[in-house]
């Protein structure tokens, strides 16, 4: 991924992630609660917008930065973008009663997330990651 689509996405997701998570709260709250899913539904949207400003910090670091460090910024931020869609979106499905194969959707985009932070730590140790001297 490059900045600008990283950045797309990071907006994207914080956008639908306050508004869902504001509708679950709040239009949905009793319904949420009468299911036993509203924790499901809170989970979600936390993820989700945890993601989205991981996502924006990853769009300044590869704005910033170049080489390895940036591919793997990029492949941290892909990883993210999929990791939500699959994990959040899974659950957002499943909490409003969505069918139940999507249960072994949500550990995958849980997988998806923890390897963009691993991504994320590979990016910091990328020869151009120089303490000194910004990018430029």
């Amino acid at each position: 991924m490059n900045a600008r689509t990283t950045l797309l996405f990071a907006g994207l997701f914080g956008l639908t992630g306050v508004a869902l998570g504001a509708f679950g709260a709040h239009s949905l709250r009793d319904w949420l609660a009468e299911k036993g899913t509203a924790n499901t539904w809170e989970t979600a949207a936390r993820y989700q917008l945890l993601h989205s400003v991981a996502l924006l910090g990853a769009a300044a670091w590869m704005h910033q930065t170049k080489g390895a460090a940036r591919s793997r910024a990029g492949w941290a931020a892909a990883c993210w973008s999929a990791g939500v869609l699959l994990f959040s979106g899974s659950l957002y499905a499943l909490a409003s009663g969505g069918p139940r194969w999507l249960g072994p959707v949500t550990p995958l985009g849980g997988v998806a997330l923890v390897a963009g932070w691993a991504f994320l730590v590979f990016a910091a140790f990328a020869k151009e990651i120089d303490d000194d001297e910004p990018a430029g």
